[in-house]
């Protein structure tokens, strides 16, 4: 599995696996009708519209398969602060290490583009994600927020994760 940066033609791919991964899981959340409504096709043209924008997807790819996909960007509530907007991979490649592969990718990014700290919204009974975050070192910072997701009322939380500055490589000293 290689991780590198989505190109257009990843949309599709792209779009499939959101599909997919909301279908399963959220399901204890939404109800798998609600999730058989999703349209690949819909998503794709967002994902064309946003690669198109020049927003910063990284894609894991296994043998030319997309298996999963991970967005970083400017945070949505502080232009100080990086956010990871979406990391999603296929069911079947969950424990794969594609999760942290792209998220690495991401906070590298992160990194290189001077931000210090990083923020994520994730739904509050999402307990495999939240965990998964955990993990990697981010923890709630007490923000929270009530949306509506496909007619449905969420509580999303905000995790927060202090990033380390990017290491430098320079000359070794002797001594």
């Amino acid at each position: 599995m290689i991780v590198r940066r989505a190109a257009l033609a990843d949309a599709a791919d792209i779009a499939a696996v959101h599909v997919r991964t909301w279908q399963a899981a959220y399901a204890h959340v939404f109800g798998a009708e609600r999730l058989a409504g999703l349209d690949v096709r819909r998503r794709t043209a967002g994902w064309e519209r946003s690669l198109r924008e020049g927003e910063t997807v990284f894609v894991a790819d296994e043998g030319g398969r997309v298996v999963g996909f991970a967005a970083v960007g400017p945070s949505r509530d502080d232009a100080d602060e990086a956010e990871l907007y979406a990391i999603y991979a296929l069911p079947e490649s969950w424990g794969s290490g594609a999760g942290p592969a792209l998220l690495g990718a991401g906070l590298e990014e992160m990194r290189a583009a001077g931000y210090e700290e990083a923020v994520l919204w994730v739904l509050e009974d999402n307990p495999r994600a939240r965990r998964f975050y955990a993990r990697e070192g981010f923890e709630p910072d007490g923000g929270r927020k009530e949306e509506s997701v496909l007619g449905m009322r969420v509580v999303e939380v905000r995790l927060r994760l202090r990033l380390a500055p990017a290491r430098r490589r320079g000359p070794r000293r002797r001594g």
